[in-house]
């Protein structure tokens, strides 16, 4: 089984707007095929969020970029930039 990732960054007026709206989205992500998800900000401006996450397929995961329900929510939210989205697989996981 193919897990697919995708990163989108963005830019929002506030993070502490934006996170509980984010945090209120869980469940329609689940839904919609979402298996997690991890959150970054810049170390140089913390509005300036990317969000890794993970779905079970390409599909899913680009009806839930295009979706209107999500243009919304990010409006709501406080986003400010035209979101930048990357799909991908992984190809090799390495730690130390």
């Amino acid at each position: 089984m193919v897990i697919v990732y995708f990163i989108i960054k963005h830019k929002v007026e506030d993070y502490h707007k934006w996170k509980p709206v984010f945090d209120e989205d869980r469940s329609r992500r689940e839904k919609a095929g979402c298996k997690g998800w991890q959150l970054f900000h810049s170390l140089y401006d913390p509005n300036e969020i990317f969000i890794l996450l993970e779905w079970d397929t390409k599909e899913h995961a680009a009806k839930f970029v295009e979706s209107e329900d999500l243009k919304k929510i990010m409006q709501k939210a406080g986003v400010v930039t035209e979101p930048e989205v990357h799909f991908f697989e992984k190809i090799e996981d390495f730690s130390l």
